[in-house]
């Protein structure tokens, strides 16, 4: 297929997840990216596995690597050399960190005019906070997540990378965003966004929520407007019920439990006794779902259009029949699942081109663009320059 994305280059300055998640989804659109990196060891994220590390597989299969010392200005002058080459340059180091090595914004667009720019921080480019580091954990506790996904006065961790992984997504939206901007008004912007901005796209509704109530809302506050619910059946499988505010599956969800009685219980009637009586209601229901088998739920909310869903685990994620017949998941050949991109293009799913790179792999290719292969051979020599053969 054509990807939207094919004949776009793009470098990449930073590494672990928030940057690269984000140039993962550009690549499988089809952009060319390639992947600085410190010689011989490469990023962080590699854990000393090189290619093999599961992470660094899932978030940079199909880049190509530049493994090139920035600690040496004749490294600095190779990325420098080539950014003329790129029509983007993405960072994600400390506010002020590339400008110092001659590789900012504002160096970058001198070297070429039409460069799009794009710099990823924990807290933004500039305020009390900038200069402090910045991983997932802290920006889900700064962001507020951490409050919503725990109960009143109990603040907990949550599971997985919502504020690297909403950053990323954020980073390519901004991308695409200045993409289209440049194709219809020809001005290459600078583009900057941070975990702190990006994590406000996971805590909108409660912010909202603080706003409509005036106080701070927690895991469970927004549960009662929602009418959702998470049940367990006889046989200890759960679901997830969400009814929202539609009279309409208020009294389907009835109908399957064969509880019609509900209907005209005052308590539960109508949208707004429900809202006020919540915690009484997951109760009844949770005591009606304990009473039959999961085959039996499955038909009945099936048969009455109730909104619901199991429980899944990641495994169960993975092998769901919806899950296969929208090809979200690129089995690899050690069973590791690499997620493809989140949309179709004429009805195809771009795939995750090629894998993930070896420390250097593309070293030598990519400074050929703009070097000469004796001064290639010095700066390998020197260890400069760092290809996957292991020489330095």
């Amino acid at each position: 297929m054509n990807k939207p994305l094919e004949g776009v280059r793009i470098l990449e300055i930073g590494g672990y997840i928030s940057l690269p998640f984000g140039t993962s989804m550009l690549c499988a659109l089809g952009a060319e990216v390639v992947k600085v990196e410190r010689p011989a060891v490469g990023e962080d994220f590699r854990r000393r596995m090189n290619e093999k590390s599961p992470y660094f597989r899932q978030y940079n299969t199909g880049k190509r690597s530049l493994a090139v010392d920035l600690k040496s200005p004749e490294g600095v002058e190779v990325v420098r050399a080539l950014i003329p080459e790129f029509d983007v340059v993405l960072e994600n180091m400390r506010p002020g960190k590339v400008a110092a090595l001659g590789l900012g914004p504002d160096d970058a667009k001198a070297l070429n005019p039409d460069l799009i720019y794009v710099s990823v921080t924990g807290f933004g480019g500039s305020g009390p906070l900038a200069d402090r580091p910045a991983y997932d954990t802290i920006g889900q506790s700064f962001g507020g997540i951490y409050s919503i996904l725990g109960d009143e006065g109990h603040p907990q961790l949550a599971g997985g990378l919502n504020a690297d992984l909403i950053t990323g997504v954020c980073t390519a939206a901004g991308v695409l965003a200045a993409l289209v901007g440049k194709y219809k008004n020809g001005t290459a912007p600078y583009v900057q966004t941070s975990i702190m901005e990006a994590v406000s796209l996971l805590t909108i509704d409660s912010i909202t929520q603080y706003f409509e109530y005036g106080y701070d809302p927690t895991r469970t506050s927004r549960h009662p407007q929602a009418q959702n619910f998470c049940v367990e059946t006889a046989d200890g499988d759960f679901f997830a019920l969400h009814l929202s505010s539609s009279e309409k599956f208020w009294t389907a969800l009835c109908t399957a439990m064969e509880r019609d009685d509900l209907l005209t219980d005052p308590r539960f009637a109508t949208y707004r006794p429900r809202e006020a009586n919540y915690a009484e209601l997951a109760g009844v229901i949770a005591a009606q779902f304990k009473t039959r088998s999961t085959p039996f739920w499955e038909r009945a909310l099936l048969a009455n259009d109730v909104p619901f869903a199991p429980v899944l685990t990641m495994g169960g994620y993975l092998e769901n029949e919806q899950v296969k017949h929208l090809q979200m998941v690129q089995p690899q050949d050690d069973e590791l699942a690499l997620i493809r991109p989140p949309w179709t293009f004429d009805g195809r799913r771009p795939d995750r081109p090629g894998t993930a790179p070896r420390v250097g792999a593309d070293t030598r290719a990519v400074a050929g663009e703009v070097l000469p292969a004796e001064r290639i051979d010095r700066l390998v020599a020197a260890g400069v320059l760092f290809d996957d053969d292991g020489e330095s």
